[in-house]
């Protein structure tokens, strides 16, 4: 019997070290965007992300054979895809513009859309601490917004609408994808789909990138698909709650690229923003996993009463 490596293993460690990864990778990825953002549309980014990770992803379909490229469900595949799109490029044109800190802080805000994304759509039962959360994380937005200032950009709202597009692709997934479709499966047609439908706008926006934005371009195509790879390791190897609080290390490493890099200083009203933000989708999460222990222990109670 061989032992499993360290890398392969469960336990709170492990998955530290994995959500670490996790905050390392995506702040990369917004390194880039703002990188080659200053050149290039965010249309062009978002389909070159998509493009490259397409092509990342390729050789793994292939080496898993014919079937690995049929799905059950095209028109999910397709929903998908344009929800990608309609995320990823205001993402793009957003992280290009505006401070990583700013960045950073409204990407935490997705679990505050899914909320009454899933009331409507999922029928799904919301008690009265979530509502309170989400409000209370809703309010802690406006405040990193800061809309009255002098120094509000309106593409800080292009930030609001692709977190608003990333929560209604978490109710798709829900409503959707069932377990008939693989992970890599589903990363190949999305990456492939919202590359299809972005390349139209990319072409209406279109400049030459160079050589090394190509290969940065390249990086950020297969650091999309490397994000979700290791955040599933690290949900894997421990539970969801634990490891929420370490999700905000994102934070912190904006500020310090953003300062080093970039030479940005988080303003007053996104550290106060984040000080509301952060501590709603914390409280948010550990009542989830609450209740689905809940749920699972009265499913497991129910099944020894009929036995």
């Amino acid at each position: 019997m061989t032992q499993k490596s360290w890398f392969n293993s469960k336990g709170y460690l492990q998955g530290i070290f994995w959500m670490t990864v996790v905050c390392l990778i995506s702040n990369s990825n917004d390194i880039l965007t703002k990188h080659v953002g200053s050149n290039l549309s965010g249309a062009e980014v978002a389909f070159f992300r998509c493009f490259f990770s397409t092509l990342v992803l390729l050789p793994f379909m292939a080496a898993q054979g014919k079937a690995s490229f049929l799905t059950r469900y095209p028109g999910a595949q397709c929903a998908r895809a344009v929800l990608l799109i309609l995320a990823m490029a205001p993402w793009c044109y957003g992280v290009a513009a505006l401070p990583l800190t700013l960045a950073t802080t409204l990407s935490f805000t997705v679990p505050f859309f899914v909320l009454p994304l899933a009331k409507i759509f999922l029928k799904e039962h919301v008690g009265w601490q979530r509502w309170f959360a989400t409000l209370f994380g809703f309010l802690g937005m406006v405040v990193a917004l800061h809309p009255t200032g002098d120094a509000f950009n309106p593409m800080a709202l292009a930030l609001v609408v692709s977190a608003a597009m990333f929560a209604t692709l978490d109710i798709i997934n829900k409503k959707l994808l069932t377990e008939d479709e693989t992970l890599l499966s589903m990363l190949f047609y999305s990456a492939l789909g919202t590359a299809v439908l972005g390349l139209v706008p990319a072409l209406l926006t279109w400049q030459t990138p160079t050589l090394q934005e190509l290969f940065f371009l390249f990086l950020l195509g297969g650091g999309g698909s490397l994000i979700l790879f290791c955040l599933l390791k690290a949900y894997a190897a421990t539970e969801v709650s634990a490891l929420q609080p370490f999700k905000y290390a994102e934070l912190i490493l904006s500020g310090i690229f953003g300062f080093v890099i970039f030479q940005e200083f988080p303003t007053i009203s996104t550290i106060l923003g984040a000080a509301i933000i952060i501590p709603s989708t914390l409280y948010i999460t550990v009542y989830e996993t609450h209740q689905q222990k809940k749920r699972v222990e009265r499913e497991e109670l129910e099944m020894k009463k009929a036995a």
